[in-house]
């Protein structure tokens, strides 16, 4: 067996290890969750959601606990993790009081006169392969809907947030869960694929990177299985020369550096017209500086460091690419230390194509801001991308920005705010930004099986 380290990024330090499950105990658990299913399958509504709202009410009890531990691990600021912990709740009472609704047999009158319905079951046992940057939000998303249709829900999270997962299987366990509905699994990637291929694991959810969620549909797809996957983004951020500059450019700052950029729907390619494009940038960097750098457990603090030492690593090669062809730095760039993830907040300008400013995912504090001369380049240049996940749109002319917004090739556009996930909205992407629907009706339907009852 191998360890997994918690290591605080800011600090360095190691704070705990856990062994990986041995294969009997990998089997054990797999086993428990097929069976567990079983009975789980025949609950009510009523006795799940009793369940998902003690959930919610553990998340908010020991809000400060699990916040500590989000922001000791991953180094998101701790304002930050606890916001985490009470979105979590959000949806675990958004599902609790809503499931009933969404998955009840739904009648039909063929033209013939015959009767029909379809009836949402649950299927079984589903993995979800899950990521650092946003390490309770991401896995409730999937737990809540998934648990509330009748499945059962395996977790294999990130190697460096092990804490994170297994303080998740408490909540469950403390909202009492009966054994088996929810477990965390300590494995190593290379585990994951076994996991999709044993038979009794009906379906897998993954959100990671585009590497990542190749692997696990192929697998996925080998043995004829759902999967659901969220990617990365390069979200664009399109400023329309009537926008309110002020908001524009403040809200521009937060949903750049939200989780210190760390996000898969943080505004990343900020497109601004010629005629505002110079007091935008102003004060969209003027933002950006006030931002306070400091311990992550410090409650004034804006930002910390980065997850990794390999992550900041990473980013700044790819700033130095881009400057090597052509692009030119704005604010910050310097670069971090070795083995550190410190990051200084960066602001490219002037990016040509074909560097990675351009057309790659900056996963990270790192802004790239474009100037363009007509809506026409605007909508051109947020659709030049392989990925689609999230757009934001400012204009003070709404009319104007709902019919530009049927243009602009992602899963969501927010008009005149930053692109958010929310229980009530359905969340995904299309091109690289992977398939499927998370939150929402959309959401539980997901893994259910839409059956068809013909009454004859």
């Amino acid at each position: 067996m191998t360890k997994i380290k918690s290591i605080n990024p800011f600090s360095g330090k190691l704070l705990k290890e856990f062994e990986t499950l041995s294969d009997r105990e990998l089997e054990a658990k797999i086993s428990l969750s097929h069976e567990a299913y079983s009975s789980w399958k025949s609950s009510t509504f009523e006795q799940r959601g009793h369940l998902m709202r003690k959930a919610a009410k553990v998340l908010r009890d020991k809000k400060d606990y699990f916040a500590t531990i989000i922001s000791q691990e991953m180094g998101k600021v701790i304002t930050e993790s606890r916001a985490e912990i009470e979105k979590c709740a959000w949806v675990c009472d958004y599902y609790a009081e809503n499931a009933s609704e969404f998955l009840q047999p739904e009648s039909l009158t063929l033209p013939d006169g015959a009767k029909a319905k379809i009836v949402h079951q649950p299927i079984g046992a589903v993995l979800a392969v899950m990521p650092w940057n946003f390490p309770f939000w991401q896995v409730f998303r999937f737990a809540a809907p998934t648990l509330m249709a009748g499945n059962t829900g395996l977790l294999k999270h990130a190697s460096n947030v092990p804490q994170c997962a297994l303080a998740i299987e408490e909540v469950f366990t403390l909202a009492g869960f009966p054994d088996g509905i929810f477990q965390t699994l300590l494995i190593g990637s290379e585990a994951t694929n076994e996991i999709i291929s044993d038979p009794r694991i009906q379906a897998v959810t993954l959100t990671g990177s585009e590497k990542a969620g190749a692997a696990v549909a192929s697998t996925a797809g080998q043995h004829i299985k759902k999967s659901l996957l969220e990617l990365g983004g390069s979200d664009p951020f399109i400023i329309l020369d009537d926008a309110d500059l002020e908001k524009a450019s403040e809200t521009a700052a937060k949903a750049r550096m939200i989780n210190f950029g760390q996000s898969c729907i943080a505004a990343k390619r900020f497109i601004v017209m010629d005629k505002v494009y110079d007091e935008f940038l102003e004060k969209f960097s003027e933002h950006i500086k006030s931002l306070k750098f400091g311990n992550p457990m410090e409650e004034d603090s804006d930002y910390g460091s980065m997850a990794r030492p390999d992550l900041a690593e990473e980013l700044y090669e790819q700033i130095q690419d881009s400057v090597k062809a052509g692009a030119k730095i704005h604010l910050g760039g310097n670069k971090p230390e070795k083995g550190s993830a410190f990051f200084e907040p960066t602001i490219l300008v002037d990016i040509p194509e074909g560097c990675p400013a351009y057309e790659e995912e900056l996963f990270g504090p790192v802004a790239s801001v474009f100037r363009v001369n007509s809506i026409e380049e605007a909508l051109q240049l947020a659709n030049d991308s392989e990925f689609g996940l999230g757009a934001s749109l400012w204009s003070s002319d709404i009319e104007k920005a709902e019919k530009l917004a049927n243009q602009i090739e992602t899963g969501a556009v927010f008009i005149n705010a930053m692109v958010a996930s929310h229980p009530h909205l359905p969340f995904g992407g299309i091109k690289k930004s992977g398939y499927g629907r998370e939150l929402s009706r959309n959401g539980i339907l997901e893994f259910v099986n839409s059956k068809t009852v013909y009454l004859g």
